[in-house]
């Protein structure tokens, strides 16, 4: 049952809306002053906040910003009979939900009450879905080449260079730009992903940049480009080794001028973004084959990181089988199964041309297949 919290000095107050709120089905709590109502708030957990203003000992505002500075993150509704438009901006700007003047009118205080609990439910419910995503854009890893590329994003992350991640596909590319995104001053901001092998080169300009409505036959209404999305952000340029010739020109010229021009344009557009690029190829042979500007592959890789083959960090594979086992079950809602040793040591001792993403679908299969524990039967039996 939803639980509010009521902070406030006057005992007719508080057995009013009480007596509302418990009528309809709410859990309530009172608190006399802001003291200990800032207490109890440390102490419990409740899904909304009634607080009034003015009151001894510590007033409303103190207990809010007390509050949020631990990181609580409870929806407030204030309530003061000294309303004005300056208090209630005040309030909201220290992070309330809503400002309500005494008398309160019933209705009203019901209604906010009500989407209060609403934005409570929805971030309780967004915490446990990135901490879900989070989980499953790990690096896993104890390896020294592991071990290498964590200090390299702990070093780089804080900054704004623009970071090239090399790597066969499959070997976790993406999870190192996550990674430095994370861990950057950037991080409430989006991660704008691309895939530059999967757009067709035509198309690719209009992607990155956008386009002007009418700009060509399609264009049937203008469309803001990754670049504007990512603004304040992270750009992840995955595959950049195979973007048109065309398309790289205009990227170096982003990363020189901090302006894009949608396709069919002429307005220059201020953006404000971070690169991570990352490719399977070589660039250095690109380049002298003529399909790889050499200006933009230094633009790009101020920091360089190459992430290893799965092959040539085999003791970190059963680490990543675990870690593929709690996933696996926590997607199928089970309880994680069992590997055996020799299991363990057969997918140690296979070759992985697929990489990281390989082992994970042959992990997934195997919690399929198999019974309580995975053996090395089921090895030999189910990976081919």
């Amino acid at each position: 049952m939803p639980k509010i919290l009521i902070i406030d000095d006057e005992r007719s107050i508080r057995s009013t809306l009480t007596e509302i709120l418990q009528y309809e089905k709410y859990t309530v709590e009172e608190a006399k002053d802001g003291e200990e109502g800032l207490k109890m708030i440390l102490e419990n957990d409740y899904d909304v906040v009634l607080c009034d203003i003015k009151m001894p000992k510590m007033d409303g505002m103190e207990v809010l910003e007390k509050v949020y500075s631990t990181g609580k993150e409870i929806p407030f509704i204030m309530i003061s009979a000294h309303g004005s438009i300056e208090t209630a901006i005040d309030a909201t700007r220290k992070g309330a939900y809503d400002f309500i003047t005494k008398p309160p009118d019933l209705n009203r205080l019901l209604v906010s009450v009500r989407n209060a609990m609403d934005r409570s439910t929805l971030v309780t419910e967004t915490k446990t879905l990135k901490k879900k995503v989070n989980k499953g854009h790990q690096i896993i890893g104890e390896s020294k080449e592991i071990k290498h590329i964590f200090k390299t994003i702990e070093k780089v992350a804080p900054t704004d260079a623009r970071v090239l991640v090399t790597g066969p596909n499959g070997s976790g590319k993406e999870l190192v730009a996550r990674a430095i995104h994370t861990q950057s001053k950037r991080a409430n901001e989006q991660l704008v992903e691309v895939n530059c092998a999967a757009i067709p080169s035509e198309l690719i300009e209009s992607e990155l940049f956008g386009h002007e409505k009418g700009s060509f036959t399609s264009a049937i209404k203008q469309r803001i480009g990754k670049f504007e999305q990512a603004s304040g952000g992270t750009l992840f340029l995955d595959e950049i080794g195979d973007m048109s010739l065309s398309a790289q020109a205009k990227v170096l010229r982003a990363l020189q001028e901090n302006t894009i021009t949608r396709v069919g344009g002429e307005k220059e557009i201020k953006v404000d973004v971070r690169i991570i690029a990352a490719t399977n190829k070589d660039l250095a042979k690109e380049i002298t084959e003529g399909r790889f500007r050499e200006d933009l592959f230094h633009r790009l890789n101020v920091i360089p990181i190459e992430v290893p083959a799965l092959k040539d960090r085999s003791d970190d594979i059963p680490l990543l089988i675990n870690h593929f086992l709690t996933l696996v079950a926590d997607d199928h809602g089970t309880t994680p199964k069992k590997i055996d040793a020799k299991a363990i040591e057969a997918l140690k001792n296979l070759p992985w041309t697929g990489n990281i993403r390989e082992l994970k679908n042959v992990v997934e299969r195997l919690v399929i297949m198999s019974d309580k524990t995975i053996t090395l039967d089921d090895v030999k039996t189910y990976v081919k």
